[in-house]
């Protein structure tokens, strides 16, 4: 059982993270996990836990309330027309599919691994985001179906490993494939919804048991931090909606590289060095 200035240390954390990743999630179209993440990882890491627990405790907890800060990022999206709905359509079973596959390994493959796969994509997609000088118009690549529906399946599987909403794959992804930026991150704002329900469910039954779980846990998912951290993630995600379409393009992208390269040098830290 952890003592109460444990618990509040939880508690705080988690509420900056849920600030934070909240305004994120609007912004950048990343459903918030990848601050909640390495903050809860950061946090638990107070508590005692093995540290590939630890990982695997804030993925599943992260993934939980992208459920619901990415319907509120992707709702304030949708008002602003910078969805693309016919690609929504397309994805949505490719990306399940996808979710599904990296749920499963994420539940049961080594904590160690997680790190390593969450900080090498965070570094590979900042150094993307801050060198390449996209296109500011919204002129997608034409591919067929079969095309679109695997690049759905890689990002799903990604994303669910790394306990995100599938912004910090799909933004970058969509960009390249000629979306203006914007509207990469209204439509990846909204893939978070379906990332996070079957991601966070795959999180719970995996963890099932497991030994060593911190209290108000169920699985992997822990009820206590998700709960502090959904009311204030789902309220800043309209606040990061508004700076979304309100500030440059090209601040957008440096303001998201930076940020992962920092979230991504701490990752390997704690990797390398413990």
């Amino acid at each position: 059982m952890l003592d109460m200035n444990t618990l509040l240390t939880l508690a705080a954390v988690a509420a900056g993270s849920g600030i934070v990743g909240g305004i994120l999630a609007g912004l950048l179209g990343v459903g918030g996990g990848i601050v909640i993440v390495p903050a809860l990882y950061f946090a638990l890491s107070f508590t005692g836990m093995e540290p590939a627990l630890t990982m695997q405790v804030a993925v599943g907890t992260s993934l939980s309330t992208i459920v619901f800060t990415s319907l509120s990022s992707g709702y304030g999206h949708y008002k602003k027309g910078a969805i693309d709905m016919d690609l929504l359509k397309l994805w949505a079973p490719s990306i399940l599919v996808g979710v599904v596959i990296g749920g499963i390994l994420g539940g049961v493959v080594s904590g160690q691994v997680l790190i390593a796969v969450f900080a090498t994509v965070a570094v590979l997609v900042a150094l993307d985001m801050i060198l390449r000088k996209a296109q500011d118009s919204d002129n997608p690549r034409s591919f067929s179906k079969p095309v679109w529906a695997g690049l759905g399946v890689v990002a799903g599987s990604v994303s669910a490993m790394m306990g995100i909403g599938g912004g910090t794959v799909c933004v970058p992804m969509l960009n390249f494939l000629g979306y203006d930026i914007r509207k990469a991150v209204g439509t990846s704002a909204a893939i978070g919804f379906i990332i996070g329900v079957p991601g966070a469910l795959i999180y719970m039954a995996t963890g099932f048991g497991a030994e060593g779980l911190p209290p108000f846990s169920l699985g992997y998912v822990n009820l206590f931090l998700a709960a502090v951290i959904i009311p204030l993630s789902t309220t800043f995600a309209r606040v990061g909606v508004k700076l979304a379409h309100s500030i440059p393009r090209r601040a957008l992208r440096l303001s998201f590289g930076l940020f992962l390269l920092i979230t991504s040098a701490r990752m390997f830290k704690d990797l390398f060095f413990g």
